[in-house]
């Protein structure tokens, strides 16, 4: 199985410290041992309208030296512009499916990264659902075409913690079916499936084949394998479909009392040690 680690818990959002520079992060990961990072587009590692080409550049090299890479990309949602694909507000879709795009290109430039994660959006008070899904379906489906030409898969992620419109796997799996493009595919995160009194592995077998990402932490966003949830069915799901992705931990960044460099560790070191005893 393959690892990675969000940068999140290594940059200012959501919380704004504990905060490192992207050089630092990538340097940390690789020698704890992970086989990726997941990189959050936002600052202060990247925020793609701050990073020119040399810039670019140079978080390939770093990239390269420690042996490391991209695994997959990810937007920032909420803020200042929204970054709301089923938003009320045409200029404020529009501008999000752009940023997509450029979050795609970063992603090619810095190191060929072939998968970007897709949250669905929100529907604000006043806003009928079935609008709201349409405009995320319309943003989906743009920025899929726009993927496909790098051959790059997007994973929709219901966010049922965080939003209202995509909550669950069965909404993840019809928007991947109404988008109807050969790369869209589906992911979750345990924390979303913790927050409706859902088991995760059950996520795992209903979504099989199209489960092509996913994140991953325990209890209150605490390290795996520190605030009471059982892992091994999690990971056994995982080896029973064949996953072939990423196991990514996104762990570790709800407050600044929060120690990255022992979440990324603690997380590791428990679910490798999980894997080892896995059946076959």
């Amino acid at each position: 199985m393959k690892y990675a680690f969000s940068t999140w818990a290594y940059s200012s959002f959501p919380c704004w410290v504990p905060s490192y520079p992207l050089k630092d992060t990538i340097e940390r990961l690789a020698k704890i041992g992970y086989d990726g990072i997941e990189l959050g587009c936002a600052q202060p590692h990247a925020w793609p309208y701050f990073l020119n080409g040399d810039k670019r550049k140079q978080i390939r090299k770093w990239l390269d030296d420690n042996s490391i890479i991209i695994s997959s990309m990810l937007a920032a949602p909420g803020g200042g512009p929204g970054v709301n694909v089923a938003s009320v507000s045409r200029e404020e879709r529009v501008w999000t499916v752009q940023h997509l795009k450029d979050i795609i290109d970063l992603g090619q430039d810095i190191g060929g990264c072939k998968t970007l994660l897709y949250v669905a959006g929100w529907v604000a008070y006043g806003t009928n659902q079935s609008e709201a899904w349409n405009y995320t379906l319309e943003s989906l489906r743009e920025v899929g075409k726009y993927a496909l030409k790098y051959e790059v898969n997007v994973m929709i992620e219901p966010t049922p913690q965080d939003s209202n419109l995509v909550e669950t796997a069965d909404d993840a799996l019809l928007l991947r079916e109404q988008v109807d493009l050969p790369n869209i595919f589906v992911m979750f995160d345990t924390a979303h499936a913790f927050y409706r009194n859902e088991v995760p592995s059950d996520y795992i077998y209903k979504i099989d084949r199209y489960l092509k990402h996913i994140h991953v932490t325990d209890y209150n966003r605490k390290a795996p394998g520190t605030a009471g949830c059982d892992f091994v069915p999690i990971m056994q799901a995982l080896k029973d479909i064949n996953y072939d992705g990423y196991i990514t931990m996104e762990t570790g960044f709800e407050n600044r009392s929060q120690n990255p460099d022992s979440e990324a560790r603690l997380s590791l070191e428990h679910l490798k040690g999980i894997e080892k005893n896995l059946i076959l």
